[in-house]
């Protein structure tokens, strides 16, 4: 098995000018996997969500173009899509290859990484809508009692 980073890897931000570096490779020649790979993840670590959606368009196209590295597109997609929000892309992708690795570490803990924040976000929105239904309450009940 080869390395693979972990989630807390992924949000170590890519540098100005090894990205400006990254992109005038894969630019120079972009049918070469590697380089597009690493313009790719370099993108997914970008402080940007533009940039960020970008990496992760491109990790999409080696996915489906290059089939020898599939596996090593299912994990970056997944910490790609869990950076930019999509839980449940990240999801899918952790336990396409979990299937294939059920004992790979960096899946099984990027998937309760992904349990973990939309649990926390599940709770953070009921909480959310809780208090907008409290208030609406709290205004409709002010209002009666005007009338």
């Amino acid at each position: 098995m080869s390395y693979l980073p972990t989630k807390e890897e992924s949000e170590a931000l890519v540098g100005s000018n090894e990205l400006a570096t990254l992109r005038q490779e894969y630019e120079e020649d972009q049918k070469d996997q590697q380089k597009k790979f690493n313009y790719s993840w370099a993108l997914v670590r970008s402080n940007t969500r533009k940039e960020q959606e970008i990496g992760v368009l491109l990790l999409h196209e080696i996915y489906k173009q290059n089939t020898s590295r599939r596996r090593e597109c299912l994990y970056y997609l997944a910490l790609g899509e869990f950076k930019l929000g999509h839980y449940t892309e990240a999801r899918k992708f952790t336990e396409t290859l979990l299937q294939k690795e059920p004992n790979n570490p960096q899946a099984v803990q990027l998937l309760q990484q992904i349990d973990d924040k939309v649990k926390s976000e599940g709770v953070i929105g009921i909480a959310i809508a809780g208090v907008a239904i409290a208030a609406v309450g709290l205004l409709v009940g002010a209002l009666t009692k005007k009338h």
